[in-house]
């Protein structure tokens, strides 16, 4: 047994088996070939003398040796990309990766401005993006699998920094049909059929939340997926969504909608850019928080 064979390369391509517990999204997880992958773990094993991963055709599984490496592997890797951030932080130009989360209900609408302003002002850094919804981005963070997240805000966690970059209000959306109507108020919409985003999204629970003023939830509320489809079921008489302001241009023009604002105060959600307190690449972040900010504010303008 040669451990000191073992390399970081190692480490973290087992680490990506151990996360996805399948070769082909490792692999592409890696961005390498599945058969290269293969032949690093393969070597891993060689090394300890002892197999890692239980193979079948549909997925991977790890031995009992290969849990506890994964473990060990984990907290190694967090530290050699902490001691990456710490030269980075005394370069004068930020470089290098950076791994950046969105919400789903920011990122179509804002990432292609900012990502074009940041590839501009920052052309050596290799942005990588992760969309998914905000308890998994809070996990990836506070856990180092991410740099950086883009959501709403407040998260209120002790250990993450919390930089605001734009308010935007809420728009309704409601078929073309109702063109000229009176704008429903909070207790007129408990009566409409309601279509939100699935459980999960921060955006419904802060559409519920306007709702639900006085405490009395809607009556009819259908689930979607996607801000997409609940412009299109709108657009098709089903029901009316509240949207993120951001989004609407884009939603909504392809369908037989019309979006109106809320009287005053109207619904609204503050975004923001978060991060963990400890990382020392803290300086480049909020340079990158105010390139955002920029991108956002050409977009509303």
């Amino acid at each position: 047994m040669q451990i000191n064979a073992l390399t970081i390369k190692h480490l973290r391509y087992f680490s990506a088996i151990a996360k996805f517990e399948h070769f082909a999204r490792a692999s592409e997880y890696c961005a390498i070939s599945q058969p290269a992958l293969s032949l690093q773990i393969k070597q891993m094993e060689e090394i300890v003398g002892a197999p890692l991963v239980e193979r079948n055709t549909r997925n991977v599984r790890l031995t009992n040796l290969g849990r506890a490496i994964a473990a060990r592997a984990e907290d190694v890797l967090k530290t050699v990309d902490e001691i990456g951030d710490l030269v980075r932080a005394t370069a004068e130009e930020f470089t290098g990766l950076f791994r950046l989360g969105v919400i789903p209900t920011i990122a179509p609408y804002l990432l292609p401005e900012a990502l074009n302003l940041l590839s501009k002002k920052y052309p050596k850094l290799d942005i990588a993006l992760r969309e998914t919804l905000t308890p998994v981005l809070i996990s990836e963070l506070q856990n180092g699998n991410i740099d950086a997240a883009i959501l709403a805000l407040p998260i209120a966690e002790p250990a993450l920094t919390e930089v605001k970059l734009f308010s935007e209000d809420f728009l309704l959306v409601r078929p073309l049909t109702d063109k000229g109507q009176p704008i429903p108020n909070v207790k007129d919409l408990r009566e409409l059929k309601l279509l939100l985003l699935e459980d999960g999204h921060c955006f419904r629970d802060q559409a519920l939340s306007f709702c639900a003023a006085g405490k009395v939830r809607p009556k009819n509320i259908m689930d979607g997926s996607s801000l997409t489809t609940l412009v299109q079921l709108v657009g098709s008489g089903v029901g009316v969504t509240l949207i993120p302001e951001m989004a609407a241009r884009i939603e909504t023009r392809l369908a037989n909608v019309e979006t109106v604002r809320f009287a005053d105060p109207q619904p609204s959600r503050n975004i923001g850019m978060v991060w963990r307190k400890t990382n020392p690449l803290e300086p480049q972040f909020v340079r990158i928080s105010e390139t955002v900010h920029e991108a956002a504010k050409a977009l509303n303008g």
